[in-house]
């Protein structure tokens, strides 16, 4: 007669797996990679924006955070960060990112992800972005018009078109 724990380890076995589980972290991941990740529902992760606070400010990964090269933290003990904690990290370049990323495996980060192409292949898949640039539109803000910046404007625009017809 099987003992209890080896018919409970067998039946876990043959049952299927019900509970997702995000991806495995990488150290390098493409765009789509992450963009799954957050899709997953259940992030737990952080996106390291190791660029220019003015680059940061125009446009960034939605959600990102800003830790210039300068300010990447030594150890976890003097950061806001986990040790454990999954950290997605992109640059001005592939080069930038890769050495930002062995930065904070250098200080202790065990789960660190280098996001490849960065900010423009993060656009180039649709990955949302949020900064200067996204309150600006394409052309800038003089191009809008009134009533695509203010919905008064455009429920009087609305009105004014039902009164013509």
């Amino acid at each position: 007669m099987a003992n209890v724990s080896d018919n409970i380890a067998q039946a876990k076995e043959n049952m299927p797996d019900i509970t997702p589980t995000p991806p495995s972290l990488k150290p390098q991941v493409s765009p789509q990679d992450l963009k799954g990740r957050l899709e997953w529902g259940e992030p737990g992760l952080t996106i390291m924006d190791v660029r220019s606070r003015e680059a940061f400010n125009y446009e960034r990964i939605t959600g990102a955070i800003p830790m210039p090269m300068d300010s990447l933290p030594s150890s976890p003990d003097n950061s806001n960060l986990e040790a454990r904690r999954d950290i997605y990290v992109y640059g001005d370049s592939d080069q930038e990112t890769a050495q930002a990323a062995n930065r904070l495996r250098d200080a202790g980060f065990i789960n660190v992800a280098e996001v490849k192409g960065a900010l423009p292949a993060w656009k180039a898949i649709g990955g949302p972005t949020e900064g200067i640039v996204s309150m600006e539109g394409p052309a800038g803000p003089s191009s809008l018009k009134k009533s695509e910046t203010n919905v008064a404007a455009r429920l009087d625009e609305k009105a004014e078109l039902a009164s013509k017809k």
